[in-house]
């Protein structure tokens, strides 16, 4: 809360309410909205009090709002619960800790490098292993690498989504499909670096479900999938005198455009796409 209102960026007016200061008397709110230079350092939900003579920053609700305040003696740091960003930083004046805002930049994160905190170098040494850090500095393989003990005692988010794996589908017993064209996967691969007989560089492969068969067609270029596609179908279906129920394929604009999807309404194909 604060009683200067050139502070605020975003205001909105509140209607009622007030503050009880410690002698018991009390403060009209007047408005809340938003404080700061710009919108990585803004403080949120401020409240403008009539006749109030210090700006105050409440600790516990900047916890509430999941930000970490750590204290020392000399210096306090608001930072990102996430992303360990600080965003705030105060200094110690006559007991009191004081933020200045009008000094808070976009580059708030460049006080970073002046602390040898053991999770900064793991960042700065691309993210590597806690216990190669340690190798490192007792072979004094890096210059300028401090003596510090790296200890694993938190997880690092970005090691978590770098390294996060997978899990990998279950095998199916059974075959889905009961009759071979019911189903047909299909995927283009290319261009190839080395040219195939007859001048193609791309190749598409279509395997039937049912029967596991499948068919290769060389072509020139990407372009030509919809056409090979297309010849491809009419002579399989009149060969095996059975229809294509449904296509497969990934979302590449080979396969996703207006000529596949007219050509299975058409048809009566049914198209199915898979993530990839």
């Amino acid at each position: 809360m604060t009683r200067d209102a050139s502070k605020f960026t975003h205001i909105s007016p509140k209607n009622s309410g007030h503050v009880t200061y410690g002698d018991n008397n009390k403060g009209k709110i007047l408005v809340v909205g938003k404080i700061g230079m710009n919108p990585s350092t803004f403080i949120e939900n401020v409240l403008l009090v009539d006749g109030l003579k210090h700006s105050l920053l409440s600790v516990s609700q900047l916890c509430d709002k999941d930000f970490l305040v750590s204290f020392e003696s000399h210096n306090c740091f608001i930072e990102n619960k996430h992303d360990k960003n600080i965003k705030h930083i105060g200094y110690r004046t006559n007991n009191v800790y004081m933020i200045n805002l009008d000094k808070t930049s976009n580059h708030v994160q460049c006080f970073l490098s002046k602390d040898n905190d053991s999770w900064l170098w793991h960042k700065r040494t691309a993210h590597i292993n806690m216990d190669h850090l340690n190798k490192l500095i007792s072979k004094d393989l890096v210059i300028g690498l401090p003596k510090l003990k790296f200890e694993k005692d938190r997880l690092c988010a970005a090691c978590q989504k770098g390294k996060q794996v997978r899990v990998s589908f279950k095998s199916k017993n059974i075959v889905s499909t009961t009759q071979p064209l019911q189903l047909l996967h299909k995927d283009l691969f290319g261009p190839s670096r080395t040219m195939i007989f007859g001048g193609n560089y791309y190749a598409l492969v279509i395997v039937d479900d049912y029967s596991r068969f499948t068919w290769t067609l060389f072509l020139t270029h990407k372009r030509d999938v919809f056409h090979a596609f297309k010849k491809f179908a009419k002579i399989i279906q009149n060969k095996k005198n059975l229809n294509i129920a449904f296509i497969r394929s990934d979302h590449e604009g080979e396969f996703e455009n207006k000529e596949f999807e007219s050509f299975c309404d058409e048809n009566d194909i049914e198209r199915n796409f898979f993530c990839t």
